[in-house]
């Protein structure tokens, strides 16, 4: 099934830089639809935001206001999975499980996958002690051992949730110190609860029915209930890459000033772009979501 109307841009994702290129597009009078199998991207799952001007608050808060905001100028978001974007003429197919939809613009704003350690055991025991997600799961581990791995904000984010639930939290992290912001480190430095396990590599994963354990490469052995592997993101973009779309060697879309990418007509924004000096946060990506709109809006009405 395909609809015939051709719409002015459609976006293809709804975290912070897709919804708010669909706030944008709208302000610019443009004919627009948002596809994305959910909405709020990763942000959606942050325990709390402190670096959002005007807002502090849980994640998912902060996107149900993003989300209101551009239905409230009529912008539809379908809940859907783009599969294909092909390109034919000066339009854009963009086909989903059930239905094709038709463009003269589009903005790729996927965003990220959570990154795997790829060690022994991670699969098996996904979702029987093994999470990429505390603010999900943190409950799950009330008065647990937890181990948390990665030393970036997600990592100590994740650490302080579960500190709140669980009895004892290792941050398990592969340099000498965390680089997460200062007052996240000053915090968990001085919670009773935490202890860090500094140049350490989790090198395998255990337990039969649950988690039991983790080696790490040091020699030692953690006796765990859950492990929240928080080692940051993979940029989205299988689909772009069968477009035709240019990538970096980190496999994220090279855009140009104006969110621009190699391909006339598409352009991108967020965590899965070179911009931005590679600083994936919820304004970066909203002030890209908005400058990527501003570059379909010129392009069509260049055309």
């Amino acid at each position: 099934m395909a609809e015939d109307k051709t719409y002015d841009l459609i976006i293809i994702g709804a975290g912070p830089a897709g919804l708010t290129a669909a706030i944008y597009a709208a302000r610019y009078q443009m004919d627009c639809m948002v596809i994305s199998p959910e909405t709020g991207g990763s942000c959606a799952m942050a325990h709390d935001i402190e670096n959002w001007p005007g807002f502090k608050g849980p994640g998912m808060e902060l996107m149900q206001k993003f989300e209101e905001h551009a239905k409230s100028f009529g912008v539809p978001i379908r809940m859907d999975e783009v599969r294909e974007i092909k390109k034919e003429s000066d339009e854009f197919i963009v086909s989903t499980e059930k239905e094709n939809f038709k463009a003269k613009t589009i903005i790729i704003a996927m965003g990220t996958k959570r990154r795997k350690l790829d060690a022994p055991g991670e699969d098996a025991l996904f979702g029987k002690g093994v999470s990429y997600c505390a603010t999900c799961d943190a409950l799950f581990f009330k008065d647990k051992v937890v181990g948390v791995v990665g030393g970036a904000n997600a990592a100590a984010m994740a650490a302080q949730i579960l500190s709140q639930n669980a009895k004892k939290v290792y941050i398990i992290y592969r340099k000498s110190k965390m680089r997460c912001e200062p007052i996240r480190l000053n915090d968990l430095e001085n919670d009773p609860k935490v202890e860090f396990r500094y140049n350490s590599n989790v090198k395998e994963i255990i337990g039969k029915e649950k988690l039991e354990r983790v080696k790490l490469d040091t020699g030692e052995e953690l006796q765990l209930d859950g492990l929240f592997i928080e080692i940051g993101g993979l940029p989205i973009t299988a689909i772009a890459k069968e477009l035709g779309v240019e990538l970096s060697e980190k496999e994220r879309i090279k855009v140009d000033k104006s969110m621009a990418t190699n391909i006339e007509g598409v352009f991108a924004a967020g965590d899965i772009t070179t911009g931005s000096n590679g600083f994936n946060q919820i304004v970066t990506a909203a002030a890209e979501g908005a400058i990527a709109t501003l570059g379909a809006f010129n392009f069509i009405r260049k055309r």
